[in-house]
């Protein structure tokens, strides 16, 4: 399973990565506009936030499968190892089968039904990445439209992933690893949610205070 966090964070990269099995970060356009720093900054920061290593993920801004491929060519030449994330539209479908052609790794993202996933993959995608919350925000089934986007690759294009994305709870990326899924990407706040708990800390406390209480001081020897 491969673990991503979706942020342009470069501190809570670095802080994550001492502690979390990370294979790397996932960025978009509206991230890195977040971060107030250009593509061009972001990307190896990020990379030297995890060490020197990982697999970085950035996405296409244009709307035309031709410009896309532009973009996505400049991407990959400044930026070793990157995978571009490409909308799943008409056009970004075309993209991704020319970026195939090229060798150039793709995503396929902003997906909202398991169809649509699947037509990435049958293009090129090596990566597929549903939208879990927003599908449930618009009334659907994310976990479910995880579900059937991972039998669908399983048995029509088994050399595509389902990356996860999109969650708002630690539940939600739970669900979608029993689904089966090969990687998720989580933002910081979930992230800290899966590492962090009051109860645990409060259970460390205790012990600490009754071997204090016991021994006089905090130690093994």
């Amino acid at each position: 399973m491969e673990l991503y966090l979706d942020t342009a964070d470069i501190h809570a990269v670095k802080r994550l990565a001492r502690v979390l099995p990370l294979q790397g970060v996932t960025t978009n356009p509206s991230i890195v506009a977040a971060s107030r720093t250009s593509l061009w900054e972001v990307l190896p920061a990020l990379r030297d936030a995890l060490g020197g290593e990982g697999k970085l993920f950035a996405q296409v801004l244009a709307a035309t499968a031709d410009q896309m491929v532009e973009e996505a060519v400049m991407l990959n030449q400044r930026v070793s190892g990157l995978v571009v994330k490409v909308p799943v539209t008409t056009e970004g479908l075309a993209a991704i089968k020319i970026l195939r052609g090229m060798g150039i790794p793709t995503l396929g993202t902003a997906v909202y039904g398991a169809a649509q996933g699947l037509l990435s993959a049958l293009a090129g995608a090596e990566y597929v990445a549903p939208y879990v919350n927003r599908v449930d925000a618009q009334g659907g089934s994310g976990i479910a439209t995880v579900q059937e986007l991972q039998r669908l690759l399983e048995m029509h294009a088994p050399q595509a992933k389902v990356l996860a994305a999109s969650f708002k709870t630690p539940r939600q990326a739970l669900d979608c690893l029993l689904a089966g899924c090969g990687a998720i990407t989580l933002p910081l706040d979930v992230a800290e949610q899966f590492i962090s708990a009051p109860a645990v800390q409060a259970a460390v406390e205790k012990f600490e205070c009754d071997w204090r209480g016991a021994f006089g001081a905090l130690t093994l020897g």
